[in-house]
């Protein structure tokens, strides 16, 4: 299984886009990247009358949607745990999730001053680094909100490193 990393923060304080600025960056640097998005509320991309939702409703576990170059799966899950769900992610070298606050995944917390009084996670101790427009006294790697090539690298040297020999990510745990 890839090494997983959960970005946190608080509702509205920019994971998904600072998600969205590590993965090009990550790719260029030759790593596959998979990327999990908690839904706390749930979530529905089987729409009724769909002959997928036919498919379930009818009892079948497991439905999968293909096409060229894309397939998407509904699957029945014995929980949201990133357990449960790293195995579907076993073809990347970085699994990256948003939100799993909970999870004992190692964490990076951003944070934005405007939107909120206080972190979620400083005293997290599975917090590795804080994304802010503001310092803190801690002692953690601190990165500005822009740092994107920054952010990787420090990704990249605690998770991941190219095996010289075959090419190939190798992956580290911290």
């Amino acid at each position: 299984m890839p090494p997983v990393l959960s970005i946190v923060g608080k509702s509205d304080s920019g994971k998904t886009t600072l998600i969205e600025k590590l993965i090009p960056e990550l790719k260029r640097r030759g790593y596959r990247v998979g990327v999990v998005k908690h839904a706390h509320h749930g979530f529905d991309i089987d729409h009724k009358g769909k002959d997928s939702y036919r498919h379930r409703q009818a009892g079948a576990d497991a439905v999968m949607i293909a096409s060229p170059g894309q397939i998407a799966m509904i699957k029945d899950s014995p929980g949201e745990s990133l357990d449960n769900l790293a195995p579907y992610f076993e073809d990347v070298d970085l699994l990256i999730t948003e939100g799993f606050k909970k999870d004992r995944a190692p964490k990076i917390e951003i944070f934005r001053s405007q939107c909120h009084r206080r972190p979620a996670c400083l005293k997290d101790d599975t917090l590795i680094a804080m994304v802010s427009d503001t310092p803190f006294d801690v002692e953690l790697p601190r990165f500005g909100l822009d740092d994107i090539e920054a952010i990787a690298e420090f990704i990249v040297s605690v998770f991941l490193s190219i095996d010289k020999s075959s090419g190939k990510a190798a992956h580290f745990r911290n």
